[in-house]
């Protein structure tokens, strides 16, 4: 059965486990089989279609297509997670960008000019549903990352930007801004993750990812109405307010995914 926001405010998004468990498999921190397990987590199958030197149209399993990433020259992968005016993480083309910016996140590879969007297909009656996902592979621009930060920029942009944003909440007295959204927060902190990034990730990814997820869920929460009905006019006020959070947020989990190929220089 799938999760619903009310139970699990953040929401793992699939790229990035793609993109830790990719890393480490490449790295040789896990094998092929842990790497797989994770990425799929509760879905039922992922597929991969698209990658050069396939027959066209046919679909693999990860463990294939991340072995023939490697073949390929892969040294890595990063995230991507773009929203309309701001496509974090991508390198273009048009074509390429547009299908991530429709999925919201996306896989680029390092090494090779080639990126993966997923499209999730959700089966089956209501509370019983599953979950198959395809993978896209799609050649991508060599270049930098649009507008990625260092895993110390984004730390400081966290702490800045959830002071600030718990500060205005509370000051706009709106239902549920204040007290009712920080004391579901620290619901979910106190839920703990045991499994963050994967093995081989330096600790102040860890650290900055957990700090993201965290104000990923305050934003879910607040922009819900959690605590009470609000109006349409408390509900925009609420949303101006945590706009930037959510780009800071949003950053901050592509640096900390990304943390195993652009810190390795560190």
């Amino acid at each position: 059965m799938l999760a619903t926001p009310a139970d699990n405010p953040y929401q793992e998004p699939r790229s990035g486990r793609l993109t830790a468990w990719g890393n480490a498999l490449l790295a040789g921190t896990s094998s092929p089989d842990d790497a797989v397990t994770a990425v799929q987590g509760r879905d039922d199958a992922h597929r991969v279609t698209g990658l050069p030197g396939e027959v066209p149209d046919s679909l693999h399993g990860l463990t294939w297509a991340l072995g023939r990433l490697r073949t390929l020259g892969a040294k890595g992968l990063r995230l991507a997670l773009p929203v309309a005016g701001h496509p974090l993480g991508l390198t273009g083309p048009a074509a390429f960008n547009s299908l991530a910016l429709g999925a919201g996140e996306a896989v680029l590879a390092v090494g090779v000019p080639y990126g993966l969007v997923p499209e999730v297909e959700v089966y089956g009656p209501e509370g019983d549903q599953g979950v198959r996902v395809l993978w896209q592979c799609l050649p991508v621009n060599e270049a930098p990352p649009a507008d990625v930060p260092s895993l110390d920029e984004a730390e400081r942009e966290l702490a800045d930007g959830l002071r600030q944003a718990t500060v205005l909440l509370t000051r706009l007295d709106v239902a549920g801004a204040g007290p009712e959204t920080l004391r579901a927060l620290e619901a979910f902190r106190r839920r703990g993750h045991r499994e963050v990034l994967a093995p081989g990730y330096p600790q102040r990814a860890v650290r900055v990812l957990e700090s993201a997820r965290q104000v990923s869920a305050l934003l879910a929460i607040a922009a819900g109405g959690h605590g009470a009905a609000v109006s349409a006019a408390e509900m925009a006020a609420r949303r101006e307010v945590l706009a930037p959070l959510d780009r800071t947020a949003r950053r901050a989990q592509v640096a900390a995914y990304n943390a195993m190929v652009d810190e390795r220089r560190d």
